[in-house]
């Protein structure tokens, strides 16, 4: 028996200068591979990767190197190549000639049953890259033979089987031959959903089905069902599956392993043990269902009917603050909801309310009830308001979300020294929408929202205006360490009565959210005696590159430009610009900002907060 060769130290890569030679390292055996393409060398790097040299005699070493990079060639069609073996060169040459190259001589593939005629099939072959006289390539049949069965089991072909799957090599004549048929029987459709363990009326939980019965069985549309119930808030758990019987319990999950959503959603409740496709299309054979509906099985529990959140935070611009909620998800079996926040802070204080009342798509469409009361001490603001808000809101396909308000404020305030009480009725309409992935700290993300509102004293208001708002945020990232964020803010009043308006339809600008390096809300025009009384417009920019430190940790550096003001103009904008610290904590991104005011050379000033963009 030949001596055992050990090797010491860990692999490294060696770089050979001629065409078709590449170097490979495996564990502890340096290798250079030499006489084949890009393509094969990778592949063939793949199986030797995982040889312990220390495990091997030298003879059993040069047989196992020879015999894995003879397998990682027959998946290009090389099925005769000469490979040549010297571990008495450092690093290991790998010398290959590979012979000729098998191509297709025949190629059938057939596609009988239902499925024949089901587009995503269709696609399927128009797709695949072989045809005759190419060379072969395992990659691909393997690929659409994986397809075919995970096509069946998300569309309804349950009875699903390949009548023919095979490869046939001739390596002597240069030559493969392959046959696949797929034979996909009946595709079955939706059955009757029966709905158990709901406090909700189950008519409701239909009417937010993404089916309905005698629809083509579809497993994505079981996932978007089970989706849509989940986001209602009502259920601890949602469970929805198609109710698979005899034979059909066996083919549960797709040969390739299927998507998630398919074994989380489609998978059958109990547990059945696999049989190979030929022995399942010879059991189905002897005994086929006539009905192919399949009922469907929803099954939830209930949500708790109260929870309750706690949040605690800080920021330069308002100090320590204090979250209080408490949620009611469902109150009755329509399926209303009750939402209550209280919080807490040294220059603000509210407390708030939302009800809900979910129309015939929960998700989408509902009236809401809002009222709250808010205490406001800060610089040149004092304020008790209270608030009642009836909204009807719509969300549509594309994500935007569009809110028709009529809203009603009485407001108690003092604002730069001058006092007033006012009630204030008007309507309103919003649209916004938000997009982010992922949500805690976005690598990509938009934000925007458009309001009108209007009121006249023809109604009761005691003041006369129309006033707009508008906000996009937008986040993008370059590469993988290089993140973009762009804000702009825009606002604006008409009106004759301003002194009537309360400070919280009034513009301030400045604070983190704003124009860092001025304190919160301390941009605004000032009265005759130098305090802040509030602008009728307002506009406000930021331009921010972040630049991964490492892991979680970023660097930032921003510019900040705005200002509230009567008249617009160029000249009213205040601009400030600094550096900053991001760190992507578990209880969400944290921010150390330091900015300088351009209009002061001798101030800066330190900005903190924690929280998302969004």
């Amino acid at each position: 028996m030949g001596r055992q060769r050990r090797w010491s130290g860990m692999a490294r890569v060696v770089c050979a200068l001629p065409l078709w030679v590449a170097s490979v390292s495996v564990w502890g055996l340096e290798a250079n591979i030499s006489g084949v393409n890009q393509q094969v060398r990778n592949n063939i790097s793949a199986y030797l990767e995982n040889i312990d040299a220390e495990q091997y005699t030298d003879v059993r070493l040069e047989g196992e190197i020879r015999q894995r990079t003879q397998e990682a060639m027959r998946v290009y069609g090389y099925y005769q190549p000469e490979v040549r073996v010297s571990l008495e060169e450092t690093p290991v040459a790998v010398r290959i000639e590979p012979g000729p190259r098998v191509t297709i001589e025949v190629l059938e593939i057939n596609v009988t049953g239902d499925a024949a005629d089901d587009p995503p099939f269709q696609e399927a072959l128009d797709d695949f890259p072989l045809n005759v006289g190419d060379p072969l390539r395992h990659a691909p049949w393997d690929r659409l033979r994986n397809q075919f069965s995970g096509l069946a089991i998300e569309r309804g072909y349950f009875d699903w089987g390949f009548s023919d799957r095979r490869m046939e090599v001739r390596p002597y004549l240069e030559s493969a031959r392959l046959y696949m048929g797929f034979d996909s029987g009946p595709r079955y459709q939706f059955g009757n959903t029966l709905i158990t363990g709901s406090h909700i009326e189950p008519d409701r939980l239909r009417q937010m089905q993404t089916f309905e019965a005698g629809d083509p069985y579809l497993a994505e549309s079981l996932a978007l069902y089970n989706q849509r119930l989940a986001e209602t808030g009502w259920f601890s758990s949602v469970s929805v599956r198609p109710r698979l019987e005899t034979a059909h319990e066996l083919i549960i999950a797709p040969p390739s392993g299927g998507d998630p959503w398919w074994s989380e959603v489609a998978a059958t409740q109990p547990e059945r043990p696999r049989i190979s496709s030929a022995a399942l299309t010879s059991a189905l054979s002897l005994h086929r269902r006539d009905d192919t509906r399949l009922p469907i099985d929803v099954n939830v529990e209930p949500a708790d009917r109260h929870q309750y959140e706690v949040g605690i935070g800080f920021a330069t611009d308002v100090g320590p603050r204090l979250r209080f909620g408490w949620r009611q998800p469902w109150i009755n079996q329509l399926g209303h909801s009750l939402d209550h926040n209280l919080y807490l802070s040294a220059p603000e204080q509210r407390f708030t309310g939302v009800y809900n009342i979910p129309l015939e798509d929960p998700i989408r469409d509902n009236y809401r009830l809002q009222y709250g009361v808010r205490n406001i001490d800060d610089s040149d603001t004092r304020s008790l308001q209270g608030t009642v808000e009836i909204a009807r809101r719509w969300e549509f396909e594309n994500r935007w979300v569009q809110t028709l308000y009529f809203r009603t404020t009485y407001e108690d305030f003092t604002q730069g020294g001058q006092a007033d009480q006012v009630w204030i009725f008007y309507p309103g309409i919003q649209w916004s929408r938000t997009r982010t992935r992922p949500q805690r700290f976005p690598v990509w993300g938009d934000r925007q929202q458009l309001s009108l509102e209007y009121s006249d004293s023809t109604w009761g208001s005691d003041a006369d205006f129309a006033r707009l708002t508008g906000d996009t945020e937008w986040i993008r990232m370059l590469g993988s360490d290089n993140r973009f964020v762009a804000r702009l803010s825009v606002g604006a009043i008409e009106t004759d009565d301003f002194d009537k308006l309360p400070p919280s339809l009034r513009f301030f600008a400045g604070g983190d959210r704003s124009v860092r390096g001025y304190s919160y809300e301390s941009l605004s025009p000032r009265n005759e005696q130098g305090r802040l009384r509030g602008g009728q417009q307002m506009l406000t920019s930021t331009l921010e590159y972040q630049r991964r430190v490492t892991g979680d940790w970023w660097g930032a550096a921003f510019v900040d430009s705005g200002d509230a003001f009567d008249n617009w103009g160029p000249e009213d904008l205040k601009t400030g610009a600094g550096v900053g610290v991001r760190w992507v904590s578990p209880v969400g991104p944290i921010r150390f900002d330091v900015a300088h005011p351009f209009d002061n050379d001798d101030d800066y000033r330190v900005h903190f907060s924690i929280g998302p963009e969004f």
